[in-house]
């Protein structure tokens, strides 16, 4: 349930959807004669989407997200288990041409190869299944499976989750497969989305070693209008409401310790 009513808010909260929305409402209330709420409206969708693909608002919101953990300094002389969080693929693709088509997040599985090479006694363990927005596709541990494969990982190395549908089955079933006894384990996913994922993944006792990757700032932007992507800006704001919210939600239900889990003291 709590999965369904996840995906069911984020359609509405969404910021296009809320653009949408408003421009929508503006509409009726124009025809309906209420003409300074219908203005209002519309001047809500607009600042909306001039906020949220014009400035550099999106870069802002998910940096404190990206450099709340950071990369293991030095690295560690042996790894067990390399965990490789699911969402780096297109689903419906992947699955119709036979391919592994990645997606912004890709950089889970191609750094998650670079690990497997430089840590060659290690298990790659990746965690994703099939969403709810795929009806009919493969579960993505399966187009995981066929790139890593293709890059020379020996099938032997592979443990593979197939069932989960978002971050907190990703850490009960990996837990549920791996148990306690996992030794040291890199944890892969994207930099905003770490916090969240190592909030989990501690509750469920695996202490991980967090690699955070696919990285949407720079850590130097200050505010002002960018006006070079509208999508990619529209989207990088998109993503870290998202997150911040799931921070929030998760933390609330007492399915995380901290709103914003922290990088563990050496």
């Amino acid at each position: 349930m709590f999965y369904l009513l996840a995906k069911a808010f984020w359609v509405i909260a969404q910021p296009l959807s809320i653009i949408v929305l408003l421009m929508l409402a503006g509409i009726v209330l124009l025809a309906l004669g209420r003409r300074r709420l219908g203005l209002a409206a519309h001047i809500g969708a607009l600042s909306v989407l001039v906020l949220c693909g014009f400035t550099s608002f999106g870069v802002l919101l998910i940096r404190p997200l990206e450099e709340r953990f950071t990369r293991p300094s030095p690295m560690p002389e042996t790894v067990d288990a390399i965990i490789v969080l699911g969402g780096s693929t297109l689903a419906r693709i992947s699955t119709a041409r036979g391919v592994a088509e990645l997606n912004d997040a890709g950089d889970r599985l191609t750094d998650a190869v670079v690990l497997a090479r430089r840590y060659p006694e290690a298990r790659i363990v990746f965690s994703g299944g099939v969403g709810l927005m795929e009806p009919g596709g493969e579960p993505e541990a399966a187009t995981a499976e066929r790139l890593l494969l293709a890059m020379g990982i020996a099938p032997a190395r592979l443990v593979l989750e197939d069932r989960s549908r978002n971050t907190d089955e990703n850490a009960d079933l990996t837990a549920a497969m791996l148990g306690n006894d996992t030794g040291t384990a890199l944890l892969v996913t994207s930099a905003f989305h770490m916090p969240r994922s190592v909030g989990l993944f501690r509750r469920v006792g695996l202490d991980v070693v967090p690699w955070p990757t696919d990285y949407r700032s720079s850590g130097q932007e200050g505010f002002g209008l960018d006006f070079a992507n509208p999508v990619h800006s529209l989207n990088t704001a998109s993503i870290a409401m998202k997150e911040w919210i799931g921070l929030a939600v998760y933390h609330w239900t007492g399915r995380i310790d901290s709103i914003l889990p922290a990088q563990a003291s050496n």
